[in-house]
């Protein structure tokens, strides 16, 4: 078989992707050893699309995709057969705590045009009665002796009325297949890579698990929690300066409180005071995940076939109990609902959108957490780099940019090589 592209992987990412080179006219076939799109990292993802970043460029990038998925249909140019995903506006409340108090974000936004409020405590008590204003900082483990001390203080928050989320992760990174077949690409799942072939130049295909070589003379890794490995297999891990790993995490459904409701208005809301995020969720439920605080182990995982899924009941009860403490009407549920799911992540949380040392081969890694907002642009950036390393142009020494429609302004993909130094990020999921 042979092809222009090989995109590995079948999540939000590398269905962006593919869509984006299929438009291209390029003939694109998606291979992902899962049994459907975005049956990975991606079917976990909470889907917030928001703008709060550490870096000017990464905020950029948020901004300019939202645009994107505030109009899915149009972008996708096709009706998905088996349903659409949609854009559900919330705003996003980041409360202001020790350590992150938003001035960067907020400076950023100012620059931009983004448009905010500045809350403090009462204020966010009138807006949003379900949420407590108190300080706990520091993040703490349930079985610290602290864990049910009083408020400190209070707390102020800023607050984007634009943020939201979409209702159904997975069946977006379908309806991103789904566009791309029509435009040409296509999909052979439950089907694993096992090399990626070059002449020692540049990339000429893949090879996979059944034995059978697909010809290509570009290859994009977009693997999620795999891509590591797949990076292995390419020979590129060496010249990376940054590295990516599969993390475990752990994300839950609760009943939303009285209060917290998509009906009630209730926002995405970062509290990195007590080391949680969470959204309303349609069916009167939330969504809740962790921020990484420092009192909290990180689960990395050498082998991403090879993990235990089911959630476990201390980080369930950890998280639970920090979300009561953020709103007192919460009633702890029994038994937990939800799952364990593996992240891609790098070193300073920000993801790596590159070329290679090999001509052809591609990397949109280090993705998961809090790159499902930016699967569009991610998708321009990889166009980008394949059209600039054909026109004989070097990326690693020169830098391309993208100016956005929506901005005007200049985003440095040189921000997301591979080769760059570690940014200085929030150091958590919230990028």
């Amino acid at each position: 078989m042979k092809t222009d592209v090989v995109v590995i992987g079948a999540g939000v990412i590398g269905g962006a992707v593919a869509l984006e080179l299929a438009k291209a006219g390029r003939s694109v076939v998606i291979i992902d050893k899962g049994s459907a799109a975005g049956a990975g990292s991606t079917s976990a993802s909470s889907a917030i699309i928001r703008f709060s970043y550490s870096t000017h460029d990464a905020v950029l990038m948020a901004w300019e995709s939202a645009k994107i998925w505030e109009n899915w249909a149009e972008y996708l140019g096709v009706v998905d057969p088996d349903g659409m995903a949609k854009f559900i506006r919330t705003g996003y409340l980041v409360y202001r705590t020790t350590g992150y108090d938003g001035e960067a974000v907020r400076k950023i936004w100012e620059d931009i045009g983004i448009p905010y409020e500045i809350l403090d405590a009462s204020q966010l008590r009138e807006r949003f009665p379900a949420l407590d204003a108190g300080s706990y900082w520091p993040p703490k483990r349930i079985d610290d002796p602290a864990f049910g001390d009083d408020a400190t203080g209070e707390l102020s928050g800023i607050y984007d009325p634009l943020s939201g989320f979409m209702d159904d992760p997975m069946l977006a990174a379908h309806n991103l297949v789904n566009a791309a077949k029509a435009t040409g690409a296509q999909t052979r799942f439950k089907e694993e890579v096992v090399a990626i072939n070059n002449n020692g130049v540049g990339v000429t295909g893949v090879t996979l698990a059944s034995g059978e070589h697909i010809e290509a003379s570009i290859v994009i890794n977009a693997a999620g929690p795999h891509a590591s490995k797949i990076n292995k297999i390419a020979g590129v891990l060496d010249e990376m300066n940054i590295r990516h790993r599969p993390l475990r995490q752990e994300v839950y459904v609760a009943p939303a409180p009285r209060g917290f409701k998509l009906e009630d208005n209730a926002p995405i809301v970062a509290d990195l005071d007590t080391g949680i995020y969470f959204r309303p969720h349609p069916g009167g439920t939330l969504n809740l995940g962790g921020t990484e605080p420092a009192c909290d182990e990180l689960h990395w995982i050498e082998d991403a076939d090879d993990w235990r899924q089911e959630t476990t009941v201390e980080i369930w009860e950890t998280m639970m109990l920090r979300l009561a403490r953020r709103m007192p009407e919460f009633g702890v549920p029994v038994s937990p609902s939800g799952i364990g799911a593996l992240y891609d992540a790098t070193d300073d949380w920000v993801p790596i959108y590159d070329r290679s040392s090999i001509d052809g081969y591609f990397m949109a890694c280090g993705t998961s957490g809090n790159q499902f907002k930016n699967a569009p642009l991610a998708a321009i950036f990889i166009r980008l780099l394949i059209e600039a390393q054909e026109a004989g142009l070097n990326h690693d020494k020169q830098p391309i940019s993208y100016v956005g429609p929506r901005s005007g302004r200049a985003i440095n993909i040189g921000a997301f090589s591979r080769l760059r130094e570690v940014q200085h990020t929030s150091g958590t999921v919230m990028g």
